[in-house]
């Protein structure tokens, strides 16, 4: 089964910067859909960024603008750039690898925590 390695993370203050990496122990990002969920002590998760298997990205309107997600099909790895962050961001982060045209499949990662303070 495939497995999901996230990494970065942290306590940042508002305003900085954190880069988010989720690396997938198989060849299937290139041919995946990918995206960043995030979910907040007690709320709902919510998708915070996606990129598809051909490239396009869509954003919830809250982060657009100061976060990007990209992927390095050589590496097997998505990534989320977070940018002028603010304490409204502060959340677990979900790494999320699925097709949903056949064959189908998801994968999630194991959440990363990340915590703005003012």
């Amino acid at each position: 089964q495939v497995q999901l390695v996230e990494s970065g993370g942290g306590l940042v203050q508002a305003g900085g910067s954190l880069r988010l990496s989720c690396a997938a122990s198989g060849s299937i990002v290139s041919i995946s859909d990918m995206g960043w969920y995030r979910q907040a002590p007690g709320k709902q998760r919510e998708l915070v960024a996606g990129i598809s298997s051909g490239g396009s990205t869509n954003y919830a309107d809250s982060v657009k603008g100061r976060f990007t997600i990209s992927r390095d099909n050589a590496k097997n790895t998505v990534y989320l750039q977070m940018n002028s962050l603010k304490p409204e961001d502060t959340a677990v982060y979900y790494c999320n690898v699925e097709r949903k045209s056949f064959p189908r499949y998801a994968y999630w990662g194991q959440g990363t925590q990340v915590t703005v303070s003012s």
